[in-house]
């Protein structure tokens, strides 16, 4: 019989917040951060999969650069809106229903869009299967930061986000085969994968902290029983709450898109808003017409064009290993600032040396993928730190939206810079500018949050 610390029946948000914080990592902590963590590999692998399908979609549908340029943006505009429509739901009805739906929306499209030969209908499922990734992947961010305690939650987080760009190597490796192989359609059907975790996801608690933030407070100490209970059964006797360090939760109000431009918030939506933007516009902006830029440049073929890629996402996940690892040591601020500056730096080396051939394309973007990775990491778990969990989730949608317009605005850019005729070491000079300007927004106007507790952020 597992002993637990008895908890007065009459619970109050701040004591939610407490019996959370006193917690020790356990193999719910990560069951729960695999389980949700699928969304964001997804995410991942769903990001470039158009990138990697496009050399055999332009001859497929007939493709010219502007068009090519809006095949990669639709799935980004969907983004953008889902990711809006996701936080803003997740604060009203859940973070849980809102996973499951967004991911079956998500599934469902994606197996449509493998069984489509109109351009105008794959565009518009595009669309909606964007809609659908982009509602879901900023709310499993806001719950997996809710279910953690403060000391080294950057480490857990990120550990967890790993596999964002566990879905980008995966996407790669998979395109690489799949498609020479057996065709661009099997790469979109395997987004239908996912719908085998739904039961598996229904049976995830809700998040405490929202129910209480929300005045639930018994369904918050239900689902908060259900965690001690098995993290008991693991760990053994719990340790008291210590209430008395609780800070105090505001309690239903509904969050409102206007609070995040107001009071101290302002300064870290704005801040964010440009952090987003950025590191989207390069990475993107970069990665999704890399396989394009190897074919009409450089000839190569399109396995070799992939493989390519894939060494380039390889080195993204490097990057990201290296911050899970550092964050918490060095803080928030500096961790992104010194990543963008990475970013910005080869890319500017990268244009010096003229871009005049593969091989110096794939050195040089692949550094810089290192580093822009982290950033596009560290980023999901900042963001979830710096709102009260009433706004969380439309926090993290806000600044994923404005990720999702770099996903849009940047591969826009670098295609109508090369359809007027700029040459490859122009288009990362402007990839590396854009990178300065998100880190010194990041070092003159981010604040820190290492080993602070939610509630004590959000004041």
């Amino acid at each position: 019989m597992v002993n637990i610390t008895p908890v007065p029946p009459a619970v109050t948000a701040e004591q939610i917040s407490a019996r959370l914080e006193r917690l020790p990592l356990s193999r719910w902590h990560v069951k729960t951060r695999v389980l949700v963590g699928v969304a964001t590999f997804f995410d991942g692998f769903d990001q470039l999969m158009i990138a990697y399908a496009l050399p055999v979609l332009i001859p497929f549908f007939g493709l010219n650069p502007g068009m090519i340029a809006w095949t990669i943006a639709v799935g980004g505009i969907g983004m953008l809106l889902g990711a809006l429509a996701g936080g803003w739901a997740a604060d009203r009805v859940g973070r849980v229903p809102v996973l499951i739906g967004s991911l079956v929306l998500y599934a469902v499209t994606s197996l449509l869009m493998a069984g489509t030969s109109t351009l105008w209908l794959f565009l518009a499922l595009r669309f909606v299967q964007g809609f659908g990734l982009g509602a879901e992947v900023p709310v499993a961010a806001t719950y997996i930061g809710e279910i953690t305690r403060a000391h080294r939650r950057g480490r857990f987080v990120l550990i967890y986000e790993l596999i964002f760009p566990a879905g980008l190597v995966a996407s790669a490796l998979v395109a690489a085969w799949v498609v020479p192989t057996l065709g661009w359609r099997w790469l979109f059907a395997l987004g239908a994968i996912p719908l085998i975790l739904v039961p598996f996801l229904r049976r995830v608690p809700e998040s405490p902290r929202w129910l209480a933030a929300h005045g639930r407070l018994e369904e918050a100490d239900r689902a908060t029983r259900r965690i001690e209970e098995q993290v008991a059964a693991q760990k053994g006797e719990l340790p008291a709450p210590d209430v008395s360090e609780a800070l105090a939760v505001q309690q239903g109000r509904r969050a409102r898109v206007a609070e995040l431009f107001q009071g101290v918030y302002l300064r870290r939506t704005l801040m964010l808003a440009a952090a987003w933007l950025t590191a989207y516009f390069v990475n993107y902006g970069i990665a999704a017409w890399l396989p394009t830029i190897y074919g009409r440049v450089f000839h190569l073929d399109v396995d070799t064009a992939l493989r390519y890629s894939v060494a380039t996402s390889v080195a993204g996940i490097v990057g990201c290993v290296v911050i899970a690892l550092t964050i918490d040591l060095i803080g928030r601020r500096v961790a992104i600032t010194v990543a963008m500056l990475g970013s910005a730096t080869t890319l500017f080396i990268l244009a010096s040396t003229g871009a005049t051939s593969a091989g110096s394309v794939l050195l040089w973007s692949a550094l810089s993928a290192m580093c822009i990775f982290a950033v596009n990491l560290a980023l999901y778990v900042y963001t979830a730190e710096l709102y009260p969990t009433r706004m969380r989730a439309l926090g993290c949608s806000v600044g994923g939206a404005f990720g999702r317009l770099g996903i849009i605005v940047g591969p826009l850019v670098v295609g109508g810079l090369i359809d007027r005729g700029f040459s490859i070491a122009d288009v990362f000079v402007v990839m590396g500018a854009v990178a300065v300007v998100g880190a010194l927004t990041t070092v003159v106007f981010a604040v820190e949050t290492r080993e602070r507790t939610l509630e004590e952020i959000s004041q």
